[in-house]
């Protein structure tokens, strides 16, 4: 069995396996200090974010598999076997902070312990969106066509990943690195996971284009099924964002909506445009 190592997916395992890090060895101890100077109402959207954020990494390290069981090619099994591994760290790191950090703070307060699975913390928009995405990823089981790989693929990575997630990280970078906004606590053990984060999610992404990409040129599928897939998504990746006030300190949500729909449109053109190369994992992950 002669692996092919130049092929995307072999270099993006290799990529996975150099850059390996551990949700356990981030300090904590600053943000435990700094979210103490949060008033109630931000710590209430910083838990609500973090809820979110968490349970979806949870649901997309679960919703995966179907995908590894369909792929053909040795150096795509590689490759799956790393994402899988690593979505189940980011469900670990946020589950980390929400004990050693969000809990504790509560307690701090008197408030009583919160948990980041309760119905609270998600909206119809959030839970439909994840919904559709085990479907479309479980319908591979029993129909393993292009169009319904394509479909997985623009449910999964691209909207997910590439689209919902990628906002995610901009929100939250850009409240708590204390360069933005320098008003707000910053929050370093939180920017340093998602910064490890976000270099995991470069390679989804990109396997994920890479793949549509490919679908595409072969005339395997249209371009017209993306972008309809897509365009039915985006109204529920908007619904998720949290609502809060235009004025307040942060990103609004405004400006998050803005992002995700920039950040749609920059991932339509580098996967239907021939002459376009899926960026690097840097830049694909890059929140500027």
């Amino acid at each position: 069995m002669q692996l092919d190592h130049a092929a995307r997916s072999f270099r993006y395992y290799r990529n996975a396996v150099e850059r390996h890090w551990d949700p356990h060895d981030i300090d904590l101890a600053g943000d435990l200090a700094a979210v103490a100077d949060l008033d109630d109402d931000a710590l209430f959207g910083l838990k609500q974010t973090l809820a979110r954020f968490g349970a979806g990494e949870q649901a997309v390290t679960e919703d995966l598999t179907p995908l590894a069981v369909v792929l053909d090619d040795v150096e795509d099994q590689l490759f799956v076997t790393t994402q899988v591994y690593e979505e189940a760290k980011h469900t670990v790191f946020f589950d980390r902070y929400w004990d050693e950090v969000i809990n504790a703070e509560e307690e701090r307060r008197g408030q009583e312990r919160s948990s980041p699975t309760e119905d609270r913390w998600f909206n119809e928009g959030y839970l439909e969106l994840f919904d559709r995405n085990e479907a479309v990823m479980n319908r591979l089981l029993d129909d393993d066509t292009p169009v319904n790989r394509a479909v997985a693929y623009c449910h999964y990575h691209l909207t997910i990943e590439g689209i919902l997630a990628q906002t995610g990280y901009y929100g939250l970078t850009r409240s708590y690195d204390g360069e933005t906004y320098p008003e707000i606590p910053v929050l370093s053990g939180l920017i340093e996971g998602l910064t490890k984060i976000r270099g995991d999610e470069g390679r989804h992404v990109g396997f994920g284009m890479a793949k549509l990409k490919e679908l595409v040129a072969s005339d395997a599928v249209d371009t017209d099924l993306l972008r309809t897939t897509i365009d039915e998504l985006l109204p529920l990746v908007q619904a998720t964002i949290p609502e809060r006030d235009e004025d307040g300190p942060g990103p609004s949500p405004t400006e998050l909506v803005g992002y995700a729909t920039e950040k749609h449109g920059q991932r339509m053109n580098q996967i239907t445009t021939g002459s376009e190369d899926i960026p690097s994992v840097e830049e694909l992950t890059s929140i500027d």
